[in-house]
């Protein structure tokens, strides 16, 4: 019997793997959360499926997600990021996640974890909602809103409110799996 799930992934091998395996579950890894964040980033704009099919290159372009190594990135490493046909070479998001990059670490330093501060906004479990249909799914929530404007008070770039929603339910912080789909019971 084939599986139900959420309608915005199906029919695509890889985008079906993402929708089985990670999204919507619970991430409170640092490491994981800023591969996200930084993939989301990139995202905006464009469709998730655009990023997640580069996903294996943006790890190797940008020394697999190592915000340490990340936040010392300089011009010549940059540039080269620039030149790179693997990833999107958007110079403004490329700046973005080397700075974001030094804003995590700031994070890590005042709570202990960037899982710390960014769990804190929904008391550190996850929104479980009701959809019988992803389209009805928000594209900002006020928790969003309200994350969103405390990143970019704290320097993070291209973090508005509906990336934020997007990095929410690719992180599980958000149960959007539809309540048929057969991931909804399981994250």
């Amino acid at each position: 019997m084939e599986k139900h799930r959420c309608g915005w992934c199906v029919g695509d091998p890889l985008y079906e793997a993402y929708h089985d395996t990670e999204w919507g579950v619970p991430v409170k890894d640092d490491d994981l959360l800023f591969e996200f964040l930084t993939l989301e980033t990139f995202q905006a704009g464009l469709s998730w499926i655009t990023v997640l099919r580069k996903r294996d290159n943006f790890r190797k372009a940008f020394d697999q997600f190592d915000y340490k190594k990340i936040a010392t990135y300089k011009q010549p490493k940059i540039d080269a990021l620039l030149e790179d046909p693997g990833i999107i070479r958007n110079k403004l998001k490329v700046h973005a996640t080397v700075s974001n990059a030094v804003a995590f670490m700031e994070i890590q330093k005042e709570f202990g974890s960037f899982s710390n501060y960014i769990w804190g906004f929904v008391d550190g479990s996850p929104i479980k909602n009701t959809l019988e249909n992803y389209r009805h799914a928000p594209a900002t929530t006020p928790i969003s809103d309200a994350i969103s404007k405390d990143l970019k008070k704290r320097g993070f770039k291209f973090v508005g409110s509906t990336v934020v929603y997007a990095h929410m339910q690719a992180t599980g912080m958000v149960n959007d799996h539809e309540i048929h789909c057969f991931r909804y019971h399981e994250v």
